[in-house]
């Protein structure tokens, strides 16, 4: 584990494998370990970049205090990227990630070659809702895992938040390693209700203007394939690649499809 102090803060990374170098951001409740199961692959082919985000693992926060929010995220990202003095990164966020690398890709998209986004998370404003009301809003999920967690209830926080973005059992069936990278992390959750999220407009996603690649799961359940379909429509000249079988959990469920997809929209011209 590395660190690079962006903003005044020692964010923690991973740094794997040669090549162009891939900068990877994970959603709500992760951090770097997000991406173990596609760093092979992936640093066979590139330098791949795995960071924690200002208050997640291995810091120990306690969701009080600090700066959490998404344009602190963003800045902090953007700063990072520009540290690493590498020229042009690829992006990959997935989830709350895929949110942050989007707004980053909106406001600086000189730093970017291309960018990947797993299932960005948030909401849709008027301009891209489905006419059809699949746009509506959706439960709040995070406000009520929050409650159970600040209560001191973190795996009844973590499964009811898990469940309901990847499906019924999800939280039970995840490996014991990935449940406490979770743990790890729960309380970042407290400062996620108050972050600041702005909605997704078509403004927002007709201005990314390099080369974007959606991936998304095939029974990933809820609002996110909404959100996932509304902007591919909107990004100029977006590409798009379902994960058979798999949910919100891709990047874990199958690592060989996630990587290969990855790969060849980064290699191609």
């Amino acid at each position: 584990m590395k660190r690079l102090c962006v903003n005044d803060y020692a964010m923690a990374y991973i740094d794997v494998g040669e090549g162009s170098p891939l900068v990877c951001v994970h959603g709500s409740f992760g951090d770097f370990r997000t991406f173990s199961s596609v760093l092979g692959p992936l640093s066979r082919r590139h330098r791949v970049i795995a960071l924690s985000l200002r208050h997640f693992f291995p810091e120990q926060w306690d969701g009080r205090g600090g700066r959490f929010t998404i344009a602190q995220h963003v800045s902090d990202l953007i700063a990072f990227i520009g540290k690493l003095d590498v020229g042009r990164v690829d992006l990959f966020g997935h989830s709350r990630g895929g949110h942050l690398a989007f707004r980053v890709a909106q406001q600086r998209g000189d730093l970017l070659r291309k960018l990947i986004l797993a299932e960005p998370g948030g909401e849709l404003d008027a301009s891209l809702a489905p006419s059809d009301g699949g746009g509506a809003p959706r439960v709040n999920r995070i406000a009520a895992a929050t409650e159970m967690i600040a209560q001191g209830d973190l795996d009844g926080g973590l499964k009811y938040f898990i469940d309901g973005n990847n499906g019924e059992g999800s939280w039970d069936r995840l490996a014991a390693s990935s449940q406490q990278e979770y743990r790890d992390n729960a309380r970042t959750v407290l400062g996620q209700i108050n972050e600041q999220r702005q909605p997704f407009t078509r403004q927002d996603a007709e201005a990314i203007s390099v080369p974007t690649l959606f991936i998304g799961g095939e029974k990933t359940p809820g609002f996110l394939p909404v959100i996932l379909r509304a902007l591919a429509g909107s990004v100029r000249g977006a590409r798009t690649v379902i994960i058979p079988e798999a949910t919100h959990h891709m990047i874990r469920q199958d690592p060989v499809r996630t990587s290969a997809a990855v790969l060849d929209f980064l290699a191609a011209s």
